[in-house]
């Protein structure tokens, strides 16, 4: 894998793995009725891009949460969460299928998203992005990783949750030989580590008249176009958001074993919330900590060596996206 791959990981997705049939759909002037109502909550984003700067942080997250929850609804996407949210500042992790994630992100825990840097360009969603604090990441610059962790740390210090899919890539979220080889990126666990943040393992399904589905997934060389078509023309579809037992990194933690365990959160354990769990340090003499139900259990590893974004050189680059 050269460097410029770090952060295009591919999954084994394709359009294999949509339903042959997506089942009984809205009328079409339901959907034209639904695509009227995505188009004015996106040009309310517009306004809200101007308004955020100014809204203090408990507005701001507010707005947001009622921007994307409007948007849902335009789409006639059904939310349903559950599991609570810690009130402290957190790096929010979750599995990648749909570009439908970041709504339901954002209308279940308000955050700094991490994204790539095309995003900011692209018209009336750039701007909104910007406006709300994303971190913005150049995948073909894997140098720049550091400069990116140390702005989420410091997001994360500054008191600004912050939203990241490690998987790097979206897939179908049935297959398991799908899903990205390399699973969970440990970069930006980093984060957490240094700023001393709790991360919470946030579980993303999809349900079709109430099965679990593919249908909302985003793969391969598809257009958005025809996945928002999809979308639209979906009766019954339902989104998912499980919250796992939050995770708390030493502060010498180990961030590969920190993105294990939140992802085996998220693949083994169920929706319902679990008792919060400890990740500790290489070598820790502690007793044994509770996990949430499934997950990997952290043990003695080494410890993370270099991984401060500051000091790191080119090699501490490539063992950071490791």
């Amino acid at each position: 894998m050269t460097a410029g791959e770090l952060w295009r990981p591919a999954s084994g997705c394709g359009q294999w793995c949509l339903p042959a049939a997506a089942g009984p759909a809205v009328p079409p002037a339901r959907r034209a009725g639904r695509l009227l109502g995505v188009l004015g909550m996106v040009l309310a984003g517009v306004g809200l891009a101007a308004l955020l700067p100014v809204l203090p942080a408990r507005g701001r997250r507010a707005a947001l949460r009622g921007w994307a929850r409007g948007i849902l609804r335009a789409l006639g996407v059904r939310l349903d969460v559950h599991g609570r949210l810690p009130r402290r500042p957190a790096l929010l992790v979750a599995n990648h299928v749909s570009w439908l994630d970041i709504l339901a992100v954002l209308a279940v825990a308000p955050a700094r998203m991490v994204a790539k840097r095309e995003v900011r360009g692209w018209p009336l969603v750039g701007p909104l992005a910007a406006a709300a604090g994303t971190v913005f990441v150049d995948r073909s610059r894997p140098r720049d990783l550091p400069a990116t962790v140390g702005r989420v740390a410091a997001a994360l210090r500054a008191g600004h949750p912050v939203a990241v899919f490690p998987e790097g890539t979206t897939w179908c979220g049935a297959a398991a030989d799908c899903r990205p080889a390399r699973g969970f990126r440990p970069a930006l666990f980093q984060a957490a580590v240094a700023a001393g943040a709790p991360v919470v393992p946030l579980r993303l399904r999809y349900r079709h008249a109430g099965d679990t589905t593919t249908l909302a997934a985003f793969l391969g060389e598809e257009s958005l176009w025809r996945s928002v078509r999809r979308v639209l023309a979906a009766r019954g579809l339902t989104v998912s958001v499980g919250v796992a037992a939050a995770l708390h990194p030493a502060p010498d933690g180990d961030r590969r074993v920190l993105a294990r365990a939140a992802e085996s959160a998220i693949l083994l354990t169920p929706t319902r919330p679990a008792r919060p769990a400890v990740v500790a340090p290489a070598g820790a003499d502690a007793r044994p900590l509770p996990m949430p139900l499934g997950t990997v259990r952290p043990v003695s590893a080494d410890p993370v060596a270099g991984a401060r974004p500051e000091a790191a050189g080119p090699e501490a680059v490539l063992d950071l996206a490791a």
